[in-house]
């Protein structure tokens, strides 16, 4: 008899994190992972880092990881697709050239490495720990799902990109 209200609650969990998925704008997620690496930063101030130039390379990632994000936006601009993420079946072609022959998801990559400065900046290990913590849910909750709906959308032509190019880099 309990067995059946556990596969529920199982059934439960599934459902609420698939909830999750193309919901939270990737910007807004971005901005919550800054904010919790900061405040980890302050909550577990060791164990810390010392990188002679931190806050050069921190603004240089920072800059690059902008540059990467807004490459991908112009990229979608000129092919005249939608950049709303929460939206990928809106999508009116695969955007294959530029830099989506190097990843597949240059804004999300972008957003990556501006955290990565970030954690540098911080020069916080426990913050930097949050960055496998932000690939993780990116992956699952936006590019997963977005991938699906494209596959459904563009079919052979989506699947015969994903085979060539890789998801983050």
């Amino acid at each position: 008899m309990n067995r059946p209200r556990r596969n529920f609650r199982a059934l439960d969990r599934i459902l609420a994190m698939r909830w999750l998925e193309l919901r939270v704008p990737p910007l807004f997620v971005w901005v919550v992972f800054a904010g919790a690496m900061f405040g980890v930063a302050r909550l577990v101030p060791t164990p810390t880092f010392k990188l002679p130039g931190a806050s050069v390379y921190a603004i240089a990632l920072v800059v690059l990881g902008a540059a990467v994000a807004l490459v991908g936006v112009v990229a979608f601009r000129r092919a005249g697709t939608t950049v709303n993420p929460i939206t990928p079946s809106a999508a009116g072609i695969v955007v294959s050239g530029g830099i989506y022959r190097f990843t597949r998801n240059p804004m999300y990559l972008g957003f990556l490495v501006a955290l990565a400065g970030w954690a540098i900046q911080l020069s916080n290990v426990a913050a930097a720990l949050l960055l496998p913590a932000f690939v993780a849910y990116m992956t699952r909750f936006q590019i997963k799902p977005e991938e699906q709906a494209l596959a459904a959308k563009f079919g052979p032509q989506f699947m015969q990109y994903r085979s060539r190019v890789r998801r983050w880099v």
